[in-house]
């Protein structure tokens, strides 16, 4: 069976899904790493591709952390994986592929889509939502917040997605949520952002914090954490901007806390004196799978289309 493979480079490992007549058929992701070269990170793509155990691949679709050039398609800014920056893209597709056994497995070039959209992709394709209020757009919008090493997001209206800053609904990681620590300091962000979202929320940051690994803080999380009070007012800040009907946290911190005892709280937390902009009926969804980004590149790949 020929399948189209989704690939999620991280900034801390690299996961895979494969897709067969529009359904997850496997998935698969490497050992962790940490600020690997670049023949670090072909040789953990390779590594989560054979753990997906391919068959024959007909197209790929791809996620990297950073800033991409679409016409010369690199990456030329990664603040969570810098090895990535002035790499072709393709080039190290076919390297992880050859690798993996799968030399001459599938066309040039590659779709490339970000991690965000592709998550919001998937989320929306597999999720089903809740019907909008009365007073909300047709089709709902869905606001997907990604929550991993970095924290970005995508906008989708039905299929499509919106975009202010270049192919993203914006720099949401970046707001300035400017929330201070019991001593005062406020805390910088990878960008070099003082009192971002990222900061707070994002891997390196919960790991200063509660340590590693942040999965045992999940259990224990509440309302009053200084990243849980700042993830609380970006979202409040998010309503005022993007009104959407339904805001899902994903990526690997928005899956723990999908089952951590903030979870059930943390949608009256955000709507307790929140603007009456806000869609009155919104629901607060969380992350499925933590393949929702590998799995969203390959429903973009199988449309061919660059995002």
């Amino acid at each position: 069976m020929r399948e189209v493979l989704g690939l999620d480079v991280g900034g801390t490992s690299v996961k895979v899904a494969r897709l067969a007549d529009g359904r997850v058929a496997g998935v698969g992701q490497s050992d962790p790493y940490a600020r690997p070269d670049a023949r670090g990170v072909v040789a953990a793509i390779a590594q989560a591709i054979t753990r997906s155990d391919p068959d024959q691949i007909a197209a790929v679709g791809l996620c990297v952390p950073g800033l991409v050039d679409p016409v010369r398609r690199e990456v030329t800014r990664s603040v969570n994986l810098p090895a990535l920056v002035g790499v072709s893209l393709d080039e190290l597709v076919r390297g992880a592929l050859s690798e993996a056994g799968l030399a001459g497995a599938t066309p040039s070039p590659v779709t490339i889509v970000s991690d965000a959209l592709a998550a919001a992709i998937d989320f929306a394709a597999t999720v089903p939502t809740r019907p909008a209020g009365p007073d909300s757009p047709s089709p709902p919008r869905l606001l997907a917040i990604s929550l991993g090493t970095g924290v970005g997001a995508a906008v989708l209206d039905g299929d499509v997605p919106l975009r202010v800053s270049g192919s993203s609904p914006g720099h949401l990681g970046q707001i300035d949520v400017n929330i201070a620590d019991a001593d005062g300091t406020i805390p910088i962000g990878p960008d070099h952002g003082r009192g971002s979202l990222e900061a707070y929320i994002g891997v390196p940051g919960l790991r200063g914090r509660f340590g590693d690994p942040i999965s045992d803080w999940f259990p224990r999380a509440n309302l009053a954490d200084v990243p849980i009070r700042a993830l609380i007012q970006a979202l409040r800040i998010a309503h005022a901007v993007y009104r959407p009907d339904a805001i899902a946290l994903l990526g690997g911190v928005g899956l723990g806390l999908a089952g951590s005892p903030v979870a059930a709280r943390l949608r009256q937390a955000v709507a307790d004196g929140l603007t009456s902009i806000a869609r009155p009926a919104w629901t607060l969804e969380f992350a499925r799978s933590a393949h929702h980004a590998a799995a969203g590149a390959a429903r973009v790949a199988v449309g061919g289309t660059e995002h």
